[in-house]
């Protein structure tokens, strides 16, 4: 599975090298748009309806990129990785996923930044089913198991090997399966086909609510982040191909306008306050007051001003380089995959 996935994020880079958009993976099959008559600019999400990235609809919601002139298409997609190949084959315009693929794809050639911060924690969550709960106590008892994550060449994926490794695992011991989230990660799990899957909320509290799984490890916090991956760790940005950032400046800013502005919002309002604003189907399966108090004990992992946390970069590169051969013994240029002078300007 490592491989193909190495090959897979290869092949997407050959796809923007030879021009052939037309092989890329398919467009996502939801979305939604902000309208209006302003600068069209389209991003694809990597799971709208997860709270790690509220600010992507909530900014539609708000009316922010309205204010700024823009004409915003939302399409959904079940994993960063596969937000990424349809950005390099220039299907949309940017991705709304973890910084930590500007590094990946840095590794491989390609040249991508984050041009804003909104996560400073990965607000990811390791659960098991009950029927292991004997036998897996820690990452330590992965070697053999059946472990969900979102898509191969995820950010869920790249954290699942390297904690698998922290813990004296070898990565290639463990079978890391595709699941995305929501109800196709909690039937997965309920079904046998996975021990353990990394996600976020709602689709924790939906699982938890079932009384079928328990936590293993929780990233939802900076001292638990730190914990477990060394140090501060940048998860949810928006980050497009440094082509597109030189040659549109005006329409990047004016994006990341509304997510300062939006970023401003979440840290002044309340869990109730969030899901008035947000289509009911974003909290469908959890129930809207299992949504609201997991956005309320969560909300410390958005980043209040949108800059890039000072020792975020170096902590994203560590974990890459533990086990990612296309990173691993590479020399990474940490300040070309994010850039601070956007939000600087919103400010």
């Amino acid at each position: 599975m490592t491989k193909k996935l190495w090959i897979g994020l290869a092949a997407a880079a050959a796809l923007v090298m030879a021009g052939c958009a037309n092989n890329a993976s398919q467009t996502a099959s939801s979305g939604s748009s902000s309208g209006g008559a302003g600068d069209k600019v389209s991003i694809m999400v990597g799971g709208l309806n997860k709270q790690i990235y509220l600010p992507f609809m909530l900014a539609e919601r708000l009316g922010y990129y309205k204010q700024q002139g823009l004409n915003v298409t939302l399409q959904d997609e079940g994993a960063g990785v596969d937000a990424t190949t349809n950005m390099l084959a220039k299907k949309v315009d940017g991705v709304g996923g973890f910084y930590d693929h500007t590094i990946a794809m840095q590794g491989l050639g390609q040249q991508m930044e984050s041009v804003v911060s909104m996560l400073t924690t990965p607000g990811e969550v390791e659960l098991c089913r009950n029927e292991v709960k004997d036998q897996v106590h820690s990452p330590a008892d992965w070697k053999g198991r059946n472990l969900g994550i979102t898509d191969i060449g995820s950010s869920t994926d790249f954290l699942t090997q390297f904690l698998a490794q922290k813990n004296g695992v070898d990565p290639t011991s463990i079978h890391r399966i595709g699941v995305q989230s929501g109800a196709t990660l909690i039937g997965a799990m309920q079904h046998g086909n996975v021990d353990c899957a990394m996600t976020t909320e709602p689709t924790v509290s939906t699982l938890l609510a079932t009384g079928s799984a328990y936590v293993l490890l929780d990233m939802r916090t900076a001292a638990a982040t730190a914990q477990q991956l060394g140090g501060e760790y940048p998860a949810t940005s928006l980050y497009m191909t440094t082509d597109y950032v030189d040659n549109h400046a005006d329409i990047v800013q004016k994006l990341v306008n509304a997510y300062v502005e939006t970023l401003k919002w979440i840290q002044n309002h309340t869990g109730a306050e969030v899901a008035a604003q947000m289509p009911a189907d974003y909290y469908a399966g959890s129930g809207k007051d299992a949504y609201i108090k997991a956005f309320d004990s969560e909300k410390g992992i958005y980043n209040p001003t949108g800059m890039m946390p000072p020792n975020g970069p170096a902590t994203d590169l560590k974990v890459l380089q533990a086990f990612n051969p296309d990173v691993k013994g590479k020399s990474i240029d940490l300040s070309r995959t994010y850039t601070d002078k956007f939000v600087q300007a919103a400010k």
